[in-house]
């Protein structure tokens, strides 16, 4: 994008539209709740630095990535624009993603160690799911330092804020409530399925132009 502030506001938007940080804590809280406060913090920033590492190696190495496989920059655009509509559209519709939700077998992988929840499922994959990763590599696709400082910068936001969202679960959860955490879900997977399509018509737009 041309404007800067767009385009990081746009990366804003989606990260925390896919990452969620507000329909997460209550899943944060569920997982962590048989552990003392001081374990829940360690589990909170664990799992945050682990998903903004793990995404931000994506993004840097995202041009590597698609010289090694062979991938084209219009191809990706279109599939991660499909994956990330996908993931909005459950959201949309109430329900949760395949592709950026932990399933029954996370749940009991990470029961041995409470420091293992920081792992699985939270950083993978609520947080750090195929959604992020390929939001991430979508938004710094062309490999300009600028627009990976502005994917990175919009990421390290993003982490703060659930960040603080964990910290704060149970009085989060308490005040807002499980209606009002499933309207933001639906309006978050609004803003996503549109993002996602947006990244479909880029790369359609893209593919065209090679042909």
């Amino acid at each position: 994008m041309d404007n800067p502030l767009v385009h990081f506001s746009t990366i804003l938007m989606a990260f925390f539209a896919i990452m969620n940080p507000i329909a997460n804590t209550p899943l944060f809280v569920a997982l962590t709740n048989d552990v003392d406060s001081g374990m829940k913090r360690k589990v909170a920033i664990r799992s945050v630095a682990l998903a903004f590492l793990i995404i931000t190696v994506f993004a840097i190495a995202g041009r590597s990535i698609f010289d090694v496989f062979g991938i084209t920059l219009p191809a990706f655009r279109i599939a991660g624009g499909l994956l990330i509509a996908l993931v909005g559209y459950h959201m949309l519709q109430g329900d949760q993603s395949s592709v950026h939700n932990p399933t029954e077998e996370d749940h009991e992988n990470s029961s041995d160690s409470a420091l293992d929840i920081a792992i699985t499922p939270l950083a993978l994959p609520v947080l750090a799911g195929p959604g992020t990763i390929a939001t991430a590599m979508n938004f710094a696709a062309d490999s300009t330092m600028p627009e990976i400082i502005r994917v990175v910068g919009a990421l390290a936001v993003i982490c703060a804020v659930t960040l603080i969202c964990f910290l704060m679960g149970e009085k989060i959860t308490r005040f807002l409530g499980q209606n009002a955490i499933k309207v933001i879900t639906r309006l978050m997977g609004l803003i996503l399925a549109v993002i996602g399509v947006q990244m479909l018509v880029i790369g359609i737009n893209g593919a065209i132009k090679i042909t």
